[in-house]
């Protein structure tokens, strides 16, 4: 189970607290649509995705070459509730990334 030291630590990082966010927002997300939302390489998202995962803050699950992730359902309550609080605070860029449609050169689905 994740302590609140290491579950704040995760939140610390922006790039960790994006994908979080995204997360949040899709449910079920793919790497590839997490590089082209935060304009970042798939070497350094999947750097964060892995501390997450070891930490149970996501999971994973691969659907043929591709690598979903969603929140852990069993994360304690009081991560949850400060999950949904960051859910309900977008930041305006944030908020307009989510709000524009995907333009993936190589879809995941």
């Amino acid at each position: 189970m994740i302590t609140e030291v290491d579950f704040f630590k995760c939140l610390s990082d922006p790039t960790r607290l994006n994908i979080l966010k995204l997360v949040l927002n899709k449910q079920n997300i793919c790497v590839c649509e997490l590089t082209e939302q935060l304009d970042l390489s798939q070497p350094k998202i999947s750097r964060h995705l892995a501390l997450l995962r070891t930490h149970g803050v996501l999971l994973d699950e691969r659907k043929g070459q591709w690598v979903y992730y969603s929140l852990n359902p069993v994360l304690p309550i009081w991560a949850l509730d400060i999950l949904k609080v960051i859910e309900k605070h977008q930041d305006g860029t944030m908020a307009q990334q989510l709000d524009q449609p995907l333009s993936i050169a190589t879809c995941c689905d």
